[in-house]
């Protein structure tokens, strides 16, 4: 795997170096993949979809592949793991994703960029987790949809750790330096280009469906849909070393408005400890100067 140590002139050269080789994936799938082909008979779809989907990596993977695969019958992309495992079958999938190659091998050499990728990957399963529990609130049409787009939203990040440590471990530095700088500025000035645009120009290259690539694109955020990715995305990262990062409480905010909750019911469905939850809860408005009594007039 080649390391970039300096930022790439164009999104172009990014997609390109991202897209040498073969896409690793972690080693715990390839694991239990392995072990799920050798009880082929007795593995069903459901099975292999929970697996595929605790791994942004093999998720967009199978999605790339299907895609590409796509026969010309099919006048309609599958924007789910279910429905793609389903379109595949179980047999040709395991033919398919067989001796698959694995991120920690790739990064066996560099154990600060494998810390970095396994952060981004836990990062995205909770993206994914908050966004699913949004959906499912919002009565969304198609919650796994907005599921997968969440998990695949950073895939950006990861592939940034994986190709290039040096200049990903300088973003990462340059936030903790000041909390508030804001990623995408952060990531242009290191990289040239957000790891959002980065990341819809991979999306492109790899043929995602079009519906999953509007959904992680935050131009779109005016979309209830898009936003609940994007929102979902911004809460799972900043939360991911506790719930006092500053940038928390507009978060929550911003959650309200799209699920019409108020503070005290979101932070009891974000499960948020109880020393956090008082301090994020919104102040009680001061009315000890209405309840006063007003001044006697004078005479």
């Amino acid at each position: 795997m080649n390391r970039l140590n300096e930022a790439l002139p164009s999104l172009d050269a990014y997609v390109d170096l991202f897209s040498q080789g073969s896409l690793p994936v972690l080693r715990r799938t390839a694991r239990d993949l392995a072990g799920m082909r050798e009880q082929e008979g007795r593995v069903n779809g459901k099975q292999i979809t929970q697996v595929i989907l605790g791994d942004p990596l093999m998720t967009l993977r199978v999605l790339s592949h299907l895609e590409t695969h796509r026969r010309q019958a099919q006048n309609h992309a599958i924007t789910t793991i279910d429905r793609a495992v389903m379109m595949i079958g179980i047999t040709p999938f395991f033919r398919q994703f067989e001796d698959l190659p694995t991120i920690e091998d790739a990064l066996a050499d560099t154990p600060a960029a494998l810390i970095g990728v396994l952060g981004v990957i836990g990062r995205a399963r909770r993206a994914a987790h908050y966004a699913r529990e949004w959906a499912i609130i919002r009565h969304d049409l198609d919650v796994e949809e907005i599921t997968i787009a969440a998990l695949l939203h950073d895939t950006a990040d990861i592939l940034c750790w994986a190709f290039a440590p040096a200049l990903t471990a300088k973003a990462y530095a340059m936030q903790r330096a000041d909390a508030s700088l804001r990623s995408a500025a952060v990531q242009r000035e290191v990289f040239g280009f957000s790891a959002n645009e980065i990341q819809l120009a991979l999306a492109k290259k790899w043929q995602l469906p079009e519906l999953l690539i509007h959904l992680m694109d935050e131009s779109s955020a005016s979309n209830p849909r898009v936003r609940t990715v994007a929102l979902a995305n911004a809460l799972a990262r900043h939360n991911a070393k506790g719930w006092g990062n500053a940038a928390i409480p507009d978060d929550l905010t911003a959650i309200q408005s799209l699920l019409k909750l108020n503070r005290e019911q979101l932070i009891r469905r974000l499960a948020i400890p109880e020393e956090d939850a008082i301090r994020l809860m919104p102040a009680p408005e001061d009315t000890s100067e209405a309840d006063a009594e007003p001044p006697a007039r004078p005479d």
